[in-house]
């Protein structure tokens, strides 16, 4: 069983930055894919961002110019920079990792941006 843990949420304004923080329990390098989704209230859970096994990353349009993931592969993390925070990404963020075709996830974290 992998383990996730997602830290980092919590309330900021319009305009402010958080960073959140994925601590696996397995070696982000054997990872097919390494993603941050979130749901807010009322709003189907979306993709955010995911980088893979490669390294190549992508973002949901939603999201691009603002938000970065990226790895440290010594601590076994994934990362989501997120500036230029609009209240429309309010959401349950949850780190999700497809590994042997199976998908894990976290418990999630809540980031709260007011306008």
């Amino acid at each position: 069983q992998l383990g996730l843990v997602e830290v980092g949420g919590g309330s900021v304004q319009a305009g402010g930055s958080l960073r959140l923080l994925c601590e696996t329990s397995g070696s982000i390098l054997s990872f097919e894919t390494v993603s941050w989704t979130r749901q807010g209230p009322g709003k189907e859970r979306e993709l955010v961002a995911s980088i893979t096994r490669d390294g190549i990353e992508n973002y949901a349009d939603s999201v691009k110019g603002r938000f970065t993931i990226s790895r440290d592969s010594a601590k076994n993390t994934v990362d989501l920079q997120m500036n230029g925070l609009k209240s429309e990404d309010t959401a349950v963020y949850y780190c999700n990792v497809l590994l042997d075709d199976i998908d894990y996830w976290g418990q999630g974290t809540q980031v709260t941006v007011s306008a």
